[in-house]
């Protein structure tokens, strides 16, 4: 497929993956179907989606039936849904573009598929301002994070007993090693830059401080309220925990952008900012 000229009309793409849709969006070519609509908007949440993007299922399933109605130039993957590939084929050309199964570092990977996808879309212009409006986002914040920031462990509940802890290897570590901040997760991860560990493996991490990315699951927020383990966590007796809104870690400069905002203001935060170590 022939990618259109920037400012001319646009191949009419569907989106499987939320990173390759919210960057679809950014760049200001947005997919005309996405899957799972109601979900981005609590696990991604920007750039928000067009009330003209049709909503297409479930990512590991979507509506074959709509997309054979729509007319589409282009169906965008990842190696994730490798397996809807043939199925797929039989609409529209499609595209994978990879963040995470090849080498190179997840920030590096998702500005390469950024450019991948502006130049699909004859959005290639853009694509080169996202990019650098991204870098200079990062280097912003870094500037308002305090000279003596703390060592952090990001988090993400899967219930009240576990999390996603991120480490080496995901967009969340790269944009806080940009930004001058120390990851205190020093452990292994998987290639997707994060841990599932319970609350009793980060007792073994000392002089750090908790930043939790929303969405919490259910209940969840309750339950760790009175959890006498959480609440003896070294992490957490540092204190304040740091909230952090949704952000989509598996590639997506809107994401990191994201990330680096909701990291400066929250250690900028009087309460964080001015609070002596424990």
């Amino acid at each position: 497929m022939a990618a259109a000229t920037d400012g001319g009309d646009r191949p009419r793409v569907a989106a499987i993956d939320w990173g390759q849709a919210q960057t679809l969006i950014a760049l200001g070519a947005p997919p005309v179907a996405m899957a799972q609509i109601d979900a981005y908007q609590d696990w991604v949440g920007v750039p928000p989606v067009p009330d003209s993007v049709r909503e297409l299922g479930l990512r590991v399933q979507p509506n074959m039936e709509l997309m054979s109605q729509l007319d589409l130039d282009l169906i965008t993957i990842t190696p994730m849904y490798a397996s809807s590939r043939a199925r797929l084929e039989a609409i529209a050309p499609v595209e994978t573009i990879d963040v995470y199964y090849h080498e190179g570092s997840a920030w590096d990977n998702t500005v390469e598929s950024t450019r991948r996808l502006g130049a699909l879309v004859g959005r290639a212009d853009a694509a080169e301002r996202l990019v650098a409006d991204t870098r200079r986002t990062v280097e912003t914040a870094a500037e308002r994070v305090p000279a003596e920031a703390p060592r952090l462990l990001v988090v993400q509940f899967i219930d009240a007993r576990h999390v996603r802890v991120y480490g080496e290897g995901s967009l969340l570590d790269d944009v806080m090693t940009r930004m001058g901040l120390d990851n205190a997760w020093t452990g292994s991860t998987t290639f997707w830059g994060f841990a599932l560990v319970s609350l009793e493996r980060l007792a073994e991490v000392d002089d750090a401080r908790m930043a939790v990315l929303d969405p919490m699951p259910v209940g969840v927020a309750e339950e760790i309220d009175g959890s006498v383990l959480w609440n003896h966590l070294p992490a957490v007796r540092q204190g304040p925990v740091l909230d952090l809104p949704a952000v989509w870690s598996f590639g997506g400069l809107p994401s990191a952008a994201r990330f680096a905002r909701a990291l400066a203001d929250a250690l900028s935060a009087p309460q964080v900012a001015g609070t002596p170590d424990s």
